[in-house]
């Protein structure tokens, strides 16, 4: 593409002449987002000058092709489409992804944190008797919102998930005086959560926690850190796993509600990621915490980090599935609108495999993670297998199909600002956290041939 830059510094024929750029000695500022982009008339009906919100202002409403029907399946009851239909409408008016990705991250995830609070959505993460809409979690639920959410704004999913994934041992595990304590505040929005599970030296791997946790009286005192921890800096409320005893690997881990204020607990490095969210690094430095905010007894922390995922993992997959559908109805409209050596792209055989392909890649994913939803809700004990396929299939699928429709895109797709580029990079996350791919596999194998 360098060997295309002229000495006049100009663009050309990119993509087969769809775009071009230029450079003036007024070009704004990347904080503005007003990149100049001259569009071929040819192929976009004009030669104007246009900021960078108009990058997809040519194109199809995206919402516009996209297939509802999956409601219709027998996992999903009247309710549930009622929340379905419900929070698209809301999204629709009160959510912009790129507006969402701009500026600083923490400042906007705390903003949205409150939106879905005051709109009513974060009661879905607690229970009805601290302020929820269910007498308890509903992971159909919590699928659906975080589908929709991720197909409007990766940034708003990320804020509804970790206001679930942060407060959810709570509302499994917590005495009431703990549940009546923190939920409320996380229902309205008051009180940003946040999930501390990995450390340096412990990921994938979390029998190596090292944080340590020693009683002292009533108080347990910790000693560590925590690193890659979503919200970090902006949250009240950490779930801090810890190793209370001198049992190796998992059996002596411990989970603790840490506030944010507690002497000793601070913020020591932010992390930056190629899909920017709140994200940073941990450290407790004789950190007293009373002993009533311990969740269950000491040493079950690995139990309830495992129970917790299980609620939340499949909703990970949901994520991923709202991304592709994003995708997949972006390429709908570009394919139908693209004019190449005088046909439309959609009537090109290629394009056709590869789009029949992407919707076979959502609705298998689809199905997976609404099964291991609606597994749960119909009252199985675990669905460990049934989630880490859910999240495992969902993701790698995603990243396949947001990877075709920035292909079809061409030039337009690997643009900045552009919807399918953001999410080729909201996308890439999810294949690692709550466990990665290849963790997924172990957990399915072991669930199928037991362990060693």
């Amino acid at each position: 593409m360098h060997a295309a830059l002229s000495s006049s510094h100009e663009l050309r024929k990119v993509c087969c002449g769809e775009l071009q750029i230029r450079r003036s000695s007024s070009f704004p500022r990347k904080r503005e987002s007003r990149t100049r982009l001259r569009l071929d008339p040819r192929v976009r009906g004009g030669d104007e000058f246009l900021p960078r919100s108009a990058l997809n202002a040519h194109a199809a409403d995206w919402s516009s092709e996209l297939d509802s029907s999956y409601l219709d399946w027998p996992f999903f009851d009247d309710s549930h489409r009622r929340l379905a239909r419900d929070l698209a409408h809301w999204a629709d008016g009160n959510l912009d992804a790129s507006a969402s990705a701009e500026g600083d991250a923490a400042r906007t995830v705390s903003d949205l944190v409150r939106r879905l609070g005051a709109g009513g959505w974060l009661r879905y993460v607690v229970p009805s008797a601290q302020g929820g809409v269910m007498p308890r979690l509903d992971v159909r639920s919590l699928c659906l919102i975080r589908e929709i959410l991720a197909r409007h704004a990766g940034l708003a999913d990320f804020a509804f998930a970790m206001q679930g994934l942060g407060s959810g041992a709570i509302t499994l595990f917590g005495t009431p005086e703990l549940q009546q304590r923190y939920l409320p505040a996380v229902a309205s929005g008051d009180r940003i959560a946040a999930f501390a599970l990995s450390e340096p030296l412990a990921g994938s791997d979390v029998a190596a926690l090292a944080t340590a946790a020693r009683r002292d009286g009533d108080h347990f005192v910790l000693d560590g850190v925590k690193t890659w921890i979503s919200n970090a800096g902006i949250a009240a409320q950490y779930l801090v796993f810890a190793r209370t005893g001198e049992q190796p690997g998992a059996k002596g881990l411990s989970a603790f509600v840490v506030d944010a204020n507690t002497p000793g607990l601070s913020v020591t490095e932010r992390i930056e990621v190629i899909a920017p969210h709140p994200l940073g690094t941990l450290r407790f430095d004789n950190c007293r915490v009373p002993a009533a905010n311990l969740l269950g007894k000491a040493g079950d922390g690995f139990r309830i980090a495992m129970a917790t995922l299980d609620v939340f993992r499949a909703t990970v997959g949901a994520a991923a599935l709202g991304f592709a559908r994003r995708a997949l109805a972006e390429t709908l409209g570009h394919v139908r609108n693209r004019t190449l050596f005088g046909s439309r792209l959609s009537d090109m055989q290629a394009t056709r495999m590869r789009v029949s392909d992407m919707a076979l890649e959502v609705d298998s994913a689809a199905l997976l993670v609404y099964r291991a939803a609606w597994a749960k809700d119909r009252g199985a004990e675990r669905v460990t297998r049934e989630a880490s396929m859910a999240k495992l299939h969902a993701t790698e699928a995603a990243q396949r199909v947001i990877d075709s429709a920035v292909q079809l895109f061409g030039g337009l797709g690997v643009t900045s600002g552009s919807a399918v580029e953001r999410l080729y990079r909201e996308i890439r996350p999810l294949r690692i956290y709550e466990g990665t791919s290849e963790i997924q596999k172990l957990i399915i194998a072991n669930q199928l041939l037991g362990t060693d």
